[in-house]
């Protein structure tokens, strides 16, 4: 297989870095990264194809060396979606229904927003510890009921603007460990056991390349009278994620149901009933006060979403299978690449 290596591609809509590997005449695999990542975390997956298999894992806007494009909120993960299919238009691959593609975490809500918006790309899908149909934080139930009008303790408000000064300084070091980009990484989704056979200065160089500001990372935020006293904004990474803009439960709908394989770990922090990263979650442990109790905005019930929704798309005649990996956290691309490599080539549509 040819080296994994970035290129340059110029498409309708934006000029694109994309890691590509494998034969230019090789069954087309599509790889989307998740939130502080880029392409360029794929490298183990691809390395783990046969050598009859094309990997495509473009830089998403606002991330890697992806040209710098503001991000508009306001249709979820839209401009995602759209240079997405723009960069399989120009590859001659868009409409075609031959693209097998995965997706890991916010890589995941692209793919499921792309099955949706271009349901004539995606040959089959993978989804990696995605995140919810129902977007990240705020919602109550498997039906991902909003806890707020407001969509409150949603979106960029969340961040920690630290972190983002971090990002923005390109700091790469393990100063202060709680806000330290490389540790969190390490911490939550560096490879777990196989972080040792990681490059961590590459992957963690590929972090702080992500742009920062009310247009990137995390985006904007507006004053609410709901806890915690923020609520989603209409710019930026963030809130292409908050349930007052994406909500991707219309997958169940589809006409044509791509093969789908869910992938996800018992230990994942991140994309998790009760996350970490969820305000409710740290509110109900004390760590932000004032949070108005499980019965106005509970932690939100991520993979029990996800569940539901893929068992609606079974129902509606799609195939569904679930792989969950006792032990692995939310790095599964880097923790166990080869079986992630094994479980998209299962559902492969040559």
């Amino acid at each position: 297989m040819s080296q994994f290596a970035a290129h340059r591609i110029q498409t309708t809509r934006l000029t694109q870095n994309v890691w590509i590997s494998g034969p230019e005449d090789g069954t087309p695999v599509l790889l989307l990264h998740g939130n502080m990542s880029s392409g360029g975390f794929w490298k183990y997956v691809a390395e783990e194809f046969g050598d009859d298999v094309r990997v495509i894992a473009p830089d998403l806007r606002g991330f890697g060396d992806t040209d710098p494009e503001p991000i508009d909120a306001r249709r979820g993960l839209g401009d995602m979606v759209d240079d997405v299919h723009a960069l399989l238009e120009e590859l001659g691959l868009a409409d075609q229904r031959k693209v097998n593609a995965a997706g890991w975490s916010m890589g995941a809500g692209v793919l499921q927003q792309l099955m949706i918006e271009y349901p004539d790309d995606i040959a089959s899908a993978t989804l990696i510890a995605p995140l919810s149909p129902y977007g990240y934080g705020g919602t109550k139930g498997p039906d991902g009921e909003p806890a707020t009008a407001d969509h409150a303790a949603c979106g960029a408000g969340g961040a920690n603007p630290v972190v983002v000064q971090r990002f923005a300084a390109g700091d790469t070091s393990e100063d202060d460990p709680q806000t330290s980009p490389r540790v969190i990484m390490r911490t939550f989704f560096g490879g777990g056991a196989n972080h040792a056979n990681l490059d961590e200065d590459f992957l963690t160089e590929e972090i702080v390349k992500i742009q920062t500001g009310d247009d990137f990372y995390p985006g904007n935020s507006v004053p609410s009278e709901n806890w915690p006293g923020s609520a989603t904004g209409d710019k930026g990474v963030l809130n292409t994620m908050s349930p007052k803009w994406y909500n991707a439960s219309a997958i169940v709908d589809l006409e044509r149901k791509p093969a789908v394989v869910w992938i996800h770990g018992s230990e994942d922090k991140v994309v998790a009933n009760g996350s970490l990263f969820d305000l409710a979650t740290l509110g109900q442990m004390g760590a932000i006060p004032g949070w108005p109790g499980e019965d106005v905005l509970p932690p939100q019930p991520m993979v029990d979403q996800t569940r539901a929704v893929l068992e609606r798309y079974r129902d509606g005649g799609g195939e569904v299978t679930e792989v969950f990996l006792e032990g692995e956290d939310h790095g599964i691309p880097l923790a166990v690449p080869g079986r992630v490599a094994e479980e998209i080539t299962r559902v492969l549509v040559r």
